[in-house]
């Protein structure tokens, strides 16, 4: 079952909004989202949130300036999502410009997992680093980091993740949610971080007079990298994060990117001028995890470092092709996953855990993401690992933080779990294999004991009935320059309509004709072949439909039930 229910937004923000200027339609939208004053929309620079107010910031910059200056070799270890993926060209391409002997590695996430290990550090090791930086990980890594002061290489955390219990004595952190760090994006992504430290070191070595005589390296050069991590790893877009994710559209939108998201558009199909957060997420971000999904994530840096656009656009092929790949895997995966749902009554459970011997690791993630879009249920896709070992990726729903539940499953079963890690809305564990059914047993009664039960039944929030005069080509254009994305969605809006005509393309979407009062407007809802009654109540988005060199606006439902 699944609710429509309407946001509420207050009146007075919606008509002080209007009043300082802000287009009547976005004023309302905004409003809904806690925005009372248009200041709140600045998202210039200036406005960015102070660096110094980011725990550890000032210190990273003095350990990398004193690097720098003594010729030291600097090696970024980096995630392989396109979180990490960003993070580590913003670090290669900023460390490079200050001057710095710097190289990267990306572990192998089949060999060795997620996180600077001790194996990852011994590897590391054989480039003979002084230092290690981790990008978008390493806030776990208490054994790796022993191991790489065993070693006699420093270690530099730049992370996002919640911390466990204990911290690894690096030399320096930098993580806003670390104990004691007062930075107020708590939301802020693993290429932010980065972008951050770079920003502090900058100023350091501006101290020390290394520009003397020069240009200084531009970084807000780097914000389109910026902006594709922050959207990619859908953190919440709280106003610090829609500033960074604004000034790198602006930049993308003016033409001024690196040749990597050039060609990731370019191959994309996408216009870089119309670029907008729907592109960043839905369009380039996939082909560059498609990578780290089902090989190597250095392919996707290095189209990101890349200053040959020839050579960006050959590797952003490859990434589409791995792209497509993995489109045929996780349709494969959802099909056997329709097998296994077969035999569990959803409706009656609080969360579902699934495991194939045949699965690939790389994909479950988007496989749980895809069966908790269906049934709104927290799930955890799991796939071999280890010897004797199985590794599950999870997507959780409003109303349980995952990694907090998995905490208690460890608590509660300390033996159980062999490690684990994440956010509210997505976490990564591993466990034995013959431990599966156990972990299953106490997951499902750990969430009955933590969710209520009406966060068990989807809502889709909407903005309310839209007038007929804003349903326009105009307004849909208008929504998607905005900045939207986690935790400030984009508008959806619900109406009645009557149904005048529809039918279904391709076996999979049903395109409909839809009539409000005298306005009739196209609408499609994709992968739904079923069919709707004469007139239905919608939940829908505006988007801009071109075909044929002719732009309109569509509808795209994402929900309907009889009026």
């Amino acid at each position: 079952m699944t609710r429509i229910v309407t946001r509420s937004a207050s009146p007075v923000a919606r008509e002080r909004l209007a009043y300082e200027g802000v287009h009547p339609l976005l004023a309302r939208l905004y409003a809904a989202r806690g925005i009372a004053r248009a200041a709140e929309l600045d998202y210039g620079l200036a406005a960015l949130l102070d660096p110094a107010t980011l725990k550890g910031t000032a210190e990273a910059a003095v350990l990398l300036a004193d690097a720098i200056a003594s010729g030291k070799q600097l090696m970024i270890v980096a995630d392989y999502d396109c979180d990490g993926a960003t993070a580590c060209a913003v670090g290669v391409r900023a460390l490079s410009a200050f001057g710095a002997k710097v190289s990267f590695l990306v572990p192998n996430r089949f060999e060795f997992g997620y996180g600077l290990t001790p194996e990852v550090v011994r590897q590391a090791a054989q480039r003979k680093p002084d230092m290690i930086i981790t990008v978008d990980n390493g806030i776990a890594s208490v054994e790796g980091v022993a191991e790489a002061r065993r070693l006699g290489i420093a270690t530099l955390i730049t992370d996002h993740h919640l911390p466990g219990a204990v911290l690894p004595e690096a030399d320096c952190i930098v993580n806003p949610n670390q104990p004691g760090c007062r930075f107020p994006s708590k939301a802020i992504a693993g290429v932010g971080v980065m972008f951050y430290v770079m920003l502090s070191l900058r100023a350091e070595l501006r101290r020390r007079g290394a520009f003397e005589g020069k240009d200084e390296p531009n970084l807000a050069a780097l914000l389109d990298l910026v902006a594709l991590g922050t959207v990619a790893d859908v953190v919440k877009l709280d106003r610090n994060n829609r500033i960074l994710v604004a000034q790198g559209l602006q930049r993308i939108r003016q033409g001024k990117m690196q040749p990597g998201l050039r060609a990731l558009f370019r191959i994309a199909g996408r216009e870089a001028e119309k670029a907008s957060t729907f592109d960043l997420g839905f369009a380039l971000g996939p082909r560059l995890n498609a990578a780290g999904r089902l090989a190597d994530m250095s392919l996707g840096i290095e189209c990101l470092i890349t200053d040959d656009l020839n050579r960006a656009l050959n590797i952003a092929q490859q990434l589409d092709q791995l792209n497509r790949e993995r489109r045929v895997i996780e349709a494969d995966m959802q099909e056997q996953a329709t097998v296994l749902l077969e035999g569990i009554e959803a409706a009656e459970r609080a969360s579902l855990s699934l495991f194939d011997p045949a699965w690939h690791q790389g994909v479950i993630g988007i496989l749980a993401s895809r069966v908790k879009d269906r049934l709104h249920r927290p799930v955890i896709a799991f796939a071999k690992g280890n010897e004797g070992e199985i590794k599950g990726s999870g997507r959780s729903i409003p109303g349980l933080h995952l990694r907090d539940a998995l905490d208690l499953v460890s608590k509660q079963a300390p033996d159980l779990l062999l490690r684990f890690g994440g956010h509210a809305m997505a976490a990564g564990l591993t466990l034995r294999e013959n431990d599966f059914a156990r972990f299953e047993a106490l997951f499902e009664e750990i969430v009955r004991q933590l969710i209520d039960p009406a966060d068990l039944t989807r809502s889709i929030e909407t903005d309310g009935p839209l007038e007929a005069g804003w349903m326009s080509l105009e307004s849909a254009r208008l929504i998607e320059r905005e900045i939207w994305g986690q935790g400030f969605p984009a508008p959806v809006f619900s109406d009645e309509f009557a149904v005048e005509s529809q039918r279904v393309l391709k076996d999979r979407h049903l395109k409909l004709t839809l009539r409000k009062g005298a306005a009739r407007f196209d609408a499609i809802q994709f992968n739904f072949a079923g069919g709707a009654p004469a007139s239905v109540r919608a939940a829908y988005r505006l988007a801009v439909n071109e075909f044929n060199g002719l732009a309109g606006v569509q509808l795209v439902l994402e929900h309907f039930e009889p009026a």
